[in-house]
């Protein structure tokens, strides 16, 4: 049952996608890059009592997210979750086990790192270091890498002239670990309810790229920290076909009354 919601959360993100085949003379090489989704259950601001009100009372999901700016040449004015491309320097002085990295390379066994074996362990770490590295320069948090989970991994289209091939990973902070604003390549970083998020991109006030809607949509479906921790990934790699962005937006700009509903 895990395997077949897995496959199907990977189906809808494609049909999300609007994947619609276009004509394209240049094919740009998909580049390495890491996100992290920073996820906590919300705090409870008021004191709430009696036996009519539910235990989860006041609380939900909130996830850390940048605002990111309308110059920037990728995702422009788009709400993201911290990262980033892999560098050079992701590929040594690793502080993880190795037994770290076996289970991450075993978790995106159906992704592009992993299609050469030999190579898929340090690979694996690469884009582990730069989940790392990337939430550490974009929100001065530094994680412990055995708390990082690889959840889904999703490709650019073939159409796109900058392309990636993203490795999103989930991580709980501790209590007391609070990520800040501290990049430049953002006007705001800051926790947002999973839902707030959901409603504000509906209601057309804020804009999200595909993959961040459809991972949004699957951590709402979860609902608590608890279950997102239980979830057993099986990760079906996201490769959305030419045209299947400019088709997701114009979807998006419709009014609800006239857009079609996504499956």
């Amino acid at each position: 049952m895990i395997q077949q919601n897995v496959t199907q959360q990977a189906g809808k993100g494609a049909v999300l996608a609007g994947i619609v085949e276009a004509n394209s003379t240049t094919v740009a090489e998909p580049r390495l890059a890491a996100s992290v989704i920073l996820v906590r259950e919300a705090p409870v601001h008021t004191i709430q009592s009696g036996p009519e009100v539910p235990a989860d009372a006041g609380r939900g999901l909130e996830v850390f997210v940048q605002h990111r700016v309308s110059t920037m040449d990728f995702a422009a004015g788009m709400v993201v979750f911290p990262g980033g491309r892999v560098d050079h320097v992701d590929s040594s002085g690793w502080d993880f086990a190795d037994d770290v990295v076996e289970r991450h390379a075993a978790a995106w066994h159906r992704s592009s790192i992993a299609v050469e074996p030999t190579s898929a362990g340090f690979n694996a770490g690469r884009v582990l270091a730069a989940a790392q590295r990337e939430v550490f320069e974009e929100a001065g948090l530094k994680l412990d890498a055995a708390t990082l989970r690889p959840w889904a991994n999703w490709v650019t289209p073939a159409d796109q002239p900058k392309r990636f091939d993203t490795y999103f990973y989930l991580a709980c902070p501790l209590s007391g670990a609070e990520p800040k604003h501290q990049t430049t390549e953002a006007s705001s970083s800051l926790w947002m309810p999973v839902r707030g998020i959901l409603d504000a991109e509906a209601a057309g006030t804020l804009k999200l790229m595909p993959p961040t809607l459809a991972l949004l949509d699957e951590l709402l479906a979860l609902g608590t920290v608890e279950a997102i921790l239980a979830e057993d990934r099986d990760i079906v790699p996201v490769r959305p076909k030419p045209g299947a962005l400019e088709e997701f937006f114009r979807l998006r700009r419709q009014p609800p009354s006239v857009a079609p509903e996504q499956p």
